[in-house]
């Protein structure tokens, strides 16, 4: 009887042995294995197999394995054969856009996407079954998995106006977006701090917008200020080049232009967007300033500033000249028109605004921004794209077509939803990276506290929505503000581990939400981040440590 229990509980033991080789994030709809232990060796002599709509993912996987662990596979049509990584579309009637299945047996590795989208994400999941060590035979481990996305939509930011960063950073921000089976990037080109992306009709947003003189130390107000002349942009073939690298990732690129607010960089370039051209740019009181503080300037600081755009023909017109140039390049169906923290100062002591608040029987000055992004969002419109803008659009009255973006909590997002609105929900709350995710931070963050366990706690489908009204939440998203982020290291420890909570929340069932058992996938997720060279916070040894 002793001997037979002993046989059970080593059974037990063989059986949570080998499941616990599964720590896949997201976790996957269903995962099963067989009653066969055992594992499938990819070595140099192992072939992928794909066709013309999987050979990005085939393509993709060979990258990974020579960077990663020192070789790569041959890839061949896909028929079917041993010792092979058959990553194939099946188009299936129905389908759930990026769902896949996939099989590791004594066979090979079989990834059937139900679509081109659904191999990738397939493929995704195969990396990381795969060792978190380099080795020259990559164990791993027969295994079943159904699997597709609970969201559409699901994003990841970057603001490269407070900071720039080469094109090389933005493809493997890419990747580690592609790598969390997240499909959108937010690429925040413009900002109070510097002008991100070449219009040639416009040639001084860049000459003069894309660089400011100087950027203050520390938390705001700032210490003091480092003087150094910083800056940058993406030309338009470079723009190009990282598009095409995206949809090579099946991530689309959605571009923000800021209006009518957050504007500097751009009057500070040409100052007849200003209701007040003549006057100088102020800053914040107490902030540290280095060099010229006559005319219009680019900030140095962080903040919101009062020289927004003036809702004029000029405007109009340079704006319409700025899209006519950014919106070939993306081919993705939205862009983004920011319509946060505009504030209205300048506009209420603008006889010419409030004359035309008049002519246009507009309430107010809310009413006056309304009518901005409503004549923008039309011309948009006019060239086969939508609009997306932050949850101050909702204020005056909503444009007809427009996607909300909520980030001042969910009250925008549920409002819009409910008037029957697209909305992407990122909560600064649970969604905003530049919050600080550790009580123990060792570096300048600009406040706020966004621990692992908070972002991997949210749902984007907010209680007060009615079953009819939660068709409108697309998604959601993180956003990474980039204040106090001066390099590409202080990003990526920015990101992760929270990148791996936020993916999971959007992919995976709620009802797979398990706090326990994805700190136990995560210990191994870290172990993949050092194979990658990539920074991490260690907030995570915190919690384990606590536990």
């Amino acid at each position: 009887m002793l001997l037979k229990k002993i046989l059970v509980c080593c059974s037990m033991l063989l059986v949570n042995f080998c499941f616990a080789q599964i720590n896949i994030i997201p976790q996957p709809v269903k995962v099963t294995q067989p009653s066969e232990n055992g594992s499938f060796s990819i070595t140099s002599k192992t072939v992928i197999l794909a066709n013309a709509n999987t050979i990005k993912s085939a393509e993709f996987l060979n990258k990974y394995l020579k960077e990663f662990y020192g070789f790569s596979l041959k890839v061949n049509k896909s028929v079917k054969k041993n010792n092979a990584i058959l990553i194939k579309d099946i188009n299936a009637p129905g389908k759930i856009a990026g769902a896949y299945d996939m099989e590791v047996s004594s066979r090979g590795i079989e990834i059937k996407g139900h679509d081109a989208e659904g191999a990738f994400y397939g493929m995704q999941t195969l990396l990381q079954l795969l060792p978190t060590e380099k080795a020259k035979s990559l164990s791993v481990p027969y295994v079943s998995i159904h699997d597709e996305p609970r969201f559409e939509y699901r994003g990841l930011h970057l603001d490269v106006c407070r900071h720039f960063y080469p094109v090389e950073f933005i493809k493997k921000y890419i990747d580690f977006i592609a790598l969390h089976k997240m499909n959108y990037f937010h690429w925040h080109l413009t900002d109070d701090q510097g002008w991100r992306i070449e219009i040639k009709k416009y040639p001084r947003l860049t000459e003069i917008g894309g660089y400011r003189n100087g950027t203050i130390i520390g938390n705001y107000p700032g210490k003091g200020n480092d003087g150094i002349r910083k800056g940058g942009f993406y030309t338009q073939e470079q723009v190009k080049e990282v598009v095409k690298y995206a949809a090579d990732r099946y991530v689309t690129i959605i571009p923000e232009i800021e209006m009518p607010g957050h504007a500097s960089a751009a009057i500070a370039a040409y100052p007849q967007l200003s209701c007040f051209p003549n006057e100088s740019t102020k800053a914040p009181k107490n902030c540290p300033w280095y060099g010229d503080t006559t005319g219009k300037q680019v900030q140095q600081t962080w903040g919101v500033f009062e020289d927004v755009f003036c809702p004029s023909e000029y405007t109009f017109k340079f704006l319409e000249g700025v899209l006519d140039e950014v919106i070939p390049l993306f081919p993705a169906e939205y862009v983004h028109i920011g319509g946060d923290e505009c504030p209205k100062e300048f506009w209420k002591r603008s006889a010419f605004c409030q004359q035309l608040i008049r002519e246009k029987g507009l309430k107010d000055e809310h009413g006056l921004q309304s009518y901005f992004v409503t004549r923008m969002e039309k011309y948009i419109n006019s060239k086969g794209k939508q609009i997306i803008g932050w949850d101050e659009i909702l204020e005056g009255g909503l444009a007809p077509n427009a996607t909300v973006m909520s980030w001042r909590g969910e009250k925008g997002g549920i409002e819009a939803a409910k008037q029957k609105h697209d909305v992407i929900m990122t909560p600064n709350s649970y969604c905003y990276f530049d919050y600080s995710q550790s009580k123990s931070e060792d570096s300048v963050v600009i406040g706020g506290f966004v621990p692992l366990q908070k972002v991997y706690s949210y749902d984007p489908l907010p209680s007060e929505l009615k079953a009819d009204e939660t068709k409108y939440i697309w998604g959601a998203q993180a956003n990474l503000w980039t204040e106090y982020m001066n390099n590409t290291k202080k990003v990526e420890y920015m990101l992760f581990p929270r990148l791996s909570a936020l993916s999971e929340v959007l992919w995976s069932p709620k009802s797979a939400r398990d706090w326990q058992g994805f700190l136990n996938r995560q210990k191994v997720q870290t172990q993949r981040y050092n194979l990658w060279k990539v920074n991490y916070s260690k907030a995570l040894e915190e919690i384990t440590t606590k536990k």
